[in-house]
């Protein structure tokens, strides 16, 4: 009998050790969550305070209201440089057409473009998607001058939109103009080797600069400037394409 009581003890002892275990575990996992959510709110109101101090209008931070508008026709002259060849396409963007007419290319290297050119250049426009999501850990003030306010973060890209897949892998730039309080630049750059379609790079380097529109309320792209050493087929070759976007008109 008092063998049997022992060992029933002994039992009794263990289970509570393995609760008291398994609450410890619970307890340092909540734990683990409230410190990172405190760390995660650390981060991104460093960033807001600085845009209250300056007077920045927190809307910037929304990747949306950075994107290309969809109710404005705009001409695109693009240019594409290899260490082999040069391409310049000039084209223009109307959302009142139909979806698969809305782009036109005009001319070809300063000739004009056929059928086939549009065509191609339909097919190799980036379908539309969803806008990818910040990542609200990752956001840092990188520096703050009298002139200008520069803050990094890295963005989600939507699941449904496979081929920006690669951006997680890259950290963007945001430059902010502390006396017109307007974004100037933000600026894409690959943190690892990355794997873009059939391509694999070494280098990404992208820049978007942005003008405000005061009438429209709204920022318009100017240029994309993309600085890349791909490599294809084992081979690695310097990319560099220039999209510059005028005469914005809605529709």
């Amino acid at each position: 009998m008092k063998k049997s009581n022992a060992m029933g003890r002994i039992g009794m002892a263990h289970e509570e050790t393995k609760s008291g275990v398994q609450n410890g575990m619970k307890l340092l996992l909540a734990l683990f969550m409230v410190l990172s959510t405190i760390g995660v709110s650390a981060q991104k109101n460093a960033v807001l305070d600085a845009f209250a101090k300056h007077n920045i209008d927190t809307g910037v931070l929304n990747p949306e209201n950075l994107q290309l508008p969809k109710n404005y026709a705009y001409e695109l002259q693009q240019t594409t440089i290899t260490s082999a060849s040069q391409k310049v396409i000039r084209a223009q963007f109307d959302p009142s057409l139909p979806k698969e007419e809305q782009w036109t290319v005009l001319t070809v290297d300063g000739k004009s473009a056929s059928r086939s050119d549009t065509n191609s250049f339909r097919k190799n426009q980036k379908k539309e998607q969803p806008a990818a999501q910040t990542d609200d850990a990752t956001y840092r003030i990188e520096k703050e001058t009298p002139g200008q306010l520069v803050i990094s973060y890295k963005q989600n890209p939507n699941p449904s939109d496979k081929d920006a897949a690669f951006m997680k892998d890259c950290r963007m730039y945001m430059t902010i103009n502390l006396k017109t309080k307007k974004v100037e630049q933000v600026q894409a750059i690959n943190e690892k080797p990355l794997k873009i379609k059939m391509l694999n790079a070494e280098k990404f380097d992208l820049t978007i600069k942005y003008s405000w529109n005061e009438q429209a309320k709204r920022y318009f792209t100017t240029t994309e400037n993309l600085d890349m050493m791909a490599k294809f087929l084992g081979q690695a070759t310097p990319v560099q394409t220039l999209s510059e976007y005028s005469n914005y008109n809605k529709r």
